[in-house]
């Protein structure tokens, strides 16, 4: 399923709680195929009380984005929220740590996938069938919403049911065989304590077990595309099963398979311990279901970066000439947009050969500093947006505490192998350099266009292409002459643009009549100082419209500007429809 493919057959198609949930769910609850191997591994027979404390991080974060989502409901998680907070040049550097999150684990979990095939069909190889599954899942999101929906639905029935049977089967071991191991494995995590330390080591297990949280962000990267009210709901659903399957796994684990035993087979210890449990047939049932749900978290990676990368490539983090060729006439397919992110997967798995090391390291801080910039973001729009309509406010402590959470887990995983600051730098600075050249690159074409003058043929080109750059108008809906030069210094700062349409909107006639004048005398000013000297500014009054959905539908087809080309000054409690209605405007104050 692509997120932000809109083809016209697909106009109707919205996902209903069970298809999002889904989506999502396989990612984040694929988790527990390995991470109750790591946990396990730093905490012993005290990793179930971990994942407890990874729960109430959940909990913090399931505040965190109803907040903000609800309030923003764009497509690009982190990056909408961020964008509408701040300014594009932070937005899009949690823009481009989000793409590397979901790169690494579009290639992780598929790799992943084929090595548990590799245990039981020893005859597959493992590097051509992990590409092969990013290529089969590629082509199922650009089939569309429901192809995929259905695909993601029956992988999570199996998986839902596969680790209901594992943990039915470890309970009925323990009612008639007593605790097994966990006697054994106490004695050992005591042990394991004295000599290394117990609050080192458990710090060292709820660092490592938040990558059991990682696809809680996913949701929020394909918002748009669910039903009204469904956002809210996938949150809670994946809450409730990281909640119940990942401690009570972890515990069958412990009863069934002891410390070295468990340390020996971290990456599959949950096909050992099937094997302990229900012997050969419930080992195979575990291996099919990982191949499944962890192919699941591969369409999951698709799902969310389409959605995430088609939104960047609008607001022009990304080149539109070649992600969205058709983007002027407003060609809505991303198809361009799937393959380029397949390219990428097959690339980095190509370039690592298959040692996955690497790419460790940029999932384990990528996806933790994405949801530390959600919760930053959440902070910051407090502040900068106080007056922005909001479904949900969450308790501000709980904000404080998500990040802090999150920053403890980036600490912790970079103490426990600091080699991954320099896996995830040699990934995320040529992001975060594309990106920020896009948003940057008046400037540069500028530069390039002065010191070229004797190469004609060059600066003829670079003229060209400046001329596109600044040449697509930006419409800024203002409310109060006040404002006005903030909006146009944010726009200069952060937009390549440079005819900016300013509209003011009362039917109030006393107040028309007052703040037109002073509007038109602002940007008479700002044109006759040059304080805006490389913006062409003009202003509409409409003294018969209230602002709101139907005049921002009005302007943007009159001027043929796409809606993320519009801004505004804020959506208010007193104001009678959402920000949603207003189908992807951007707030800038």
């Amino acid at each position: 399923m692509s997120a932000p493919v809109k083809n016209h057959s697909d106009d109707h198609v919205k996902l209903s709680e069970l298809a999002s949930t889904a989506i999502a769910g396989n990612d984040i609850l694929s988790s527990c195929l390995y991470v109750s191997g790591i946990a396990i591994l730093f905490a012993g027979a005290y990793a179930p009380f971990v994942f407890f404390a990874i729960v109430m991080v959940l909990f913090f974060y399931k505040h965190v984005y109803t907040e903000v989502v609800e309030a923003l409901p764009l497509n690009g998680g982190a990056y909408n929220c961020l964008l509408n907070a701040t300014s594009k040049s932070p937005a899009a550097i949690a823009g481009a740590m989000t793409i590397l999150s979901y790169v690494a684990t579009s290639v992780i979990s598929a790799k992943t996938a084929s090595e548990y095939l590799h245990t039981v069909l020893s005859g597959v190889p493992v590097i051509p069938l992990t590409a092969a599954i990013i290529i089969f899942f590629a082509i199922l999101t650009i089939s569309g919403v429901k192809d995929s929906a259905k695909v993601a639905q029956v992988i999570f029935g199996v998986h839902l049911l596969t680790m209901f049977l594992f943990i039915s089967l470890g309970v009925i071991a323990i009612i008639n065989h007593g605790w097994g191991l966990i006697p054994e494995n106490f004695a050992a995590t005591t042990t394991l304590f004295q000599q290394q330390g117990a609050l080192k080591l458990l710090f060292f297990a709820f660092a490592a077990s938040l990558l059991g949280v990682s696809g809680f962000e996913s949701s929020a990267n394909f918002v748009e595309e669910q039903q009204p009210g469904v956002f809210r709901k996938t949150l809670r659903n994946m809450l409730m099963g990281v909640w119940f399957f990942n401690p009570l796994i972890t515990f069958v684990v412990l009863a069934s398979l002891s410390l070295p035993a468990i340390a020996g087979s971290k990456d599959f210890v949950l096909a050992e311990a099937a094997n302990i449990l229900g012997g050969k047939g419930l080992q195979y049932l575990i291996v099919i279901d990982a191949f499944l749900v962890l192919s699941g978290a591969v369409l999951a990676s698709f799902v969310g970066a389409t959605g995430l990368l088609y939104r960047m490539t609008l607001d022009h983090c990304l080149p539109s000439s070649i992600l969205l060729p058709k983007l002027k006439s407003r060609n809505q397919n991303a198809n361009r947009i799937i393959i380029a992110f397949a390219l990428l997967c097959l690339s980095i798995l190509a370039m690592t050969g298959g040692k996955l090391l690497a790419l460790a390291g940029v999932y384990t801080i990528s996806f933790l500093g994405v949801m530390t910039f959600f919760a930053i973001g959440n902070l910051i729009l407090r502040e900068t947006r106080p007056d922005l309509k909001r479904t949900y406010r969450g308790p501000l402590i709980y904000v404080i505490l998500a990040a802090l959470a999150t920053i403890g887990g980036i600490v912790g995983n970079i103490l426990i192998d600091p080699k991954n600051v320099l896996y995830f730098a040699i990934y995320f600075v040529p992001a975060v350099f594309i990106t920020q050249s896009m948003i940057y690159r008046d400037y540069i074409l500028e530069a390039v266009l002065k010191y070229s003058k004797r190469i004609p043929w060059l600066n003829r080109q670079m003229g060209e292409w400046l001329n596109h750059v600044i040449e697509p108008r930006i419409i800024l809906f203002a409310h109060h002459p006040q404002k006005l030069y903030e909006s146009l210094e944010y726009i200069r700062k952060n937009e390549t643009s440079r005819r900016i349409t300013v509209v003011f909107c009362q039917k109030d006639v006393e107040v028309a009549k007052k703040w037109t004048k002073t509007f038109s005398e602002y940007v008479t000013f700002f044109k006759e100082a040059k304080v805006f000297k490389k913006l062409n500014i003009d202003l509409n009054i409409e003294s018969d419209l209230s602002f709101g959905p139907e005049v921002v539908k009005a302007y943007s087809s009159r001027y043929r500007v796409p809606r993320n080309n519009i801004f505004i000054g804020s959506v208010h409690e007193k104001h009678e429809f959402t920000f949603e209605d207003l189908g992807g405007v951007r707030i800038i104050q």
